[in-house]
């Protein structure tokens, strides 16, 4: 059916997907090849389930769905316009942009299958067809490269032309033959401020990313109390990071597109006042984020990192509220919330760690407290 790729574009702008292309179904050996590698050297360290099983099962797509012939590369942008500042003194934190809506894997599942089941349609049979979005085990970024959506930059997202890596990605893989797009030559070039702004250095070399070093990792994947070392350069970041998309000149001109779904309800998606955020009950963080790509990171995970961004922020108005959670039930927030008073300094903030550590009954947490009382006392040396 001569015209079914330009059906299938159509259909797909209709969706609200911005880039379509197509490729084979094809193994992606050279992609298996470079996961393997990064396993192999633990650059994907704190992702127990990107196994080397799964890198292989991944890059085979007819091992994935029986008789597939093509794939569909898709891709939505999710740069939307943000809400206007809060006028406010509060002290906030940070999202990533492409958490301001709502989950962006719902949303695109529910796309792509409307547009699977118009490829039947205009088929006249069942195409035989699978969707796959982020968590499904499927290379959509070198689908995408291959299709001739865009090319892989050097903090390894892939730029779309017009749209930046603004954009989420998302693959159908049919057993109907389509037309196979041809990769872009487009390069980044010898532009490396991704790399140089990265305040962690998770960009370890060119198109290579230290998973472990990454601050949307840290703030996102990671479970457990954050490398004290890493803590300082985290900012005020409370789940993911944008730091080396924003800085990206490519990104810089790429198209606002107005997407509802992806667009932010309010200011607090965006920038959430910290304290209210680590403060949060069950009830509050599931009424505030149900629908949302930032439960990814669960309660106690977002208030370990509004702790540590509190004490990045050096604000002595939080004191009472990281003092209140050295008490919290989870030591996670406890012995963060501990490092963040080690942090601000004070009066308050030593009485608050001293009557802690004669009552805490968990070592790390205990530890943490000693910890923030010596940097206190260092502090407090330094002065003198």
């Amino acid at each position: 059916m001569s015209d079914l790729p330009a059906f299938i574009r159509d259909e797909a702008h209709r969706l609200g997907f911005q880039a379509v292309g197509f490729t084979s179904a094809e193994r992606f050996t050279a992609t298996e090849d470079v996961l393997l590698q990064r396993i192999d050297a633990g650059l994907m360290a704190g992702l127990p389930w990107f196994t080397a099983e799964r890198a292989r099962l991944s890059c085979r797509p007819d091992d994935l769905l029986a008789g597939a012939r093509s794939i569909v590369a898709l891709a939505a942008s999710y740069r939307t316009a943000a809400p206007p500042a809060p006028v406010d003194s509060v002290t906030r934190g940070r999202v990533a942009r492409y958490a301001w809506g709502q989950d962006y894997h719902t949303v695109l599942k529910g796309r792509a299958r409307e547009l699977a089941a118009t490829i039947s349609e205009r088929l006249g049979r069942p195409a035989a067809a699978r969707v796959f979005v982020d968590t499904s085990p499927l290379p959509e970024r070198a689908v995408a490269q291959r299709a001739g959506l865009g090319w892989v930059g050097k903090n390894t997202n892939l730029m779309v032309k017009g749209l930046g890596s603004w954009v989420f990605l998302a693959a159908i893989a049919l057993d109907v033959d389509l037309p196979e797009g041809e990769p872009l030559a487009t390069h980044c070039g010898s532009c490396d401020l991704c790399i140089r702004a990265c305040p962690t250095g998770a960009i370890i070399d060119n198109y290579t990313l230290d998973n472990s070093r990454c601050i949307s990792y840290l703030t996102i994947e990671h479970r457990g109390s954050i490398p004290a070392a890493m803590r300082p350069l985290m900012d005020d970041w409370v789940f993911g990071c944008d730091i080396c998309q924003d800085v990206c000149p490519v990104n810089c001109k790429a198209a606002v597109v107005g997407d509802p779904a992806f667009t932010a309800p309010d200011a607090c998606r965006v920038t959430p006042p910290l304290t209210d955020l680590l403060a949060m009950d069950v009830e509050t963080y599931q009424t505030r984020f149900r629908g949302t790509a930032v439960k990814r990171a669960k309660r106690s995970g977002l208030r370990r990192n509004a702790a540590i961004a509190l004490g990045n922020a050096g604000d002595p108005a939080a004191v009472a509220s990281l003092a209140e959670a050295l008490a919290d039930p989870d030591p996670l927030v406890r012995s963060h919330a501990a490092w963040a008073l080690g942090r601000i300094g004070g009066g308050e903030a030593r009485c608050s760690l001293e009557m802690a550590a004669t009552m805490e009954g968990d070592l790390g947490v205990a530890e943490e407290i000693a910890q923030a009382l010596a940097a206190l006392a260092d502090h407090t040396a330094s002065d003198a």
